[in-house]
């Protein structure tokens, strides 16, 4: 199983950016898992954000994010995304992908900083 994250970058107070991780080695379609985001922020220990299920697709948020950002998926490209609207400059981290299925699995992050 292999994990890529992508669309971090830098964006201003209240903006919005769309992170994506992109799956192999298992088919979200043909298998049981849990796909979440984490975020890691400097001189802190990661911390869940949200995260989405397979069948029924059920999500759930950390308070931090709830009302703000959105995680879904995309079966047919083996993708995961995580629309984040109304950033903060709290919200600045390393951000990652996280996939349990039999094992657990991380990507290698990408970064978002939210500045002035």
């Amino acid at each position: 199983v292999q994990l890529v994250e992508s669309g971090g970058g830098s964006v201003q107070p209240g903006g919005s950016l769309r992170l994506s991780c992109a799956a192999s080695g298992f088919s979200f379609i043909e298998s049981r898992y849990v796909l979440s985001w984490y975020r890691q922020a400097p001189g802190k220990e990661r911390e869940f954000v949200a995260s989405i299920t397979d069948s029924g697709g059920s999500t759930e948020y950390a308070d931090s994010v709830q009302g703000r950002f959105g995680i879904s998926r995309d079966n047919r490209k083996n993708t995961m995304y995580l629309q984040m609207n109304s950033l903060k400059p709290e919200d600045t981290a390393m951000y990652y992908c996280r996939a349990v299925v039999r094992n657990e699995y991380w990507g290698q992050g990408t970064q978002v900083t939210v500045s002035s």
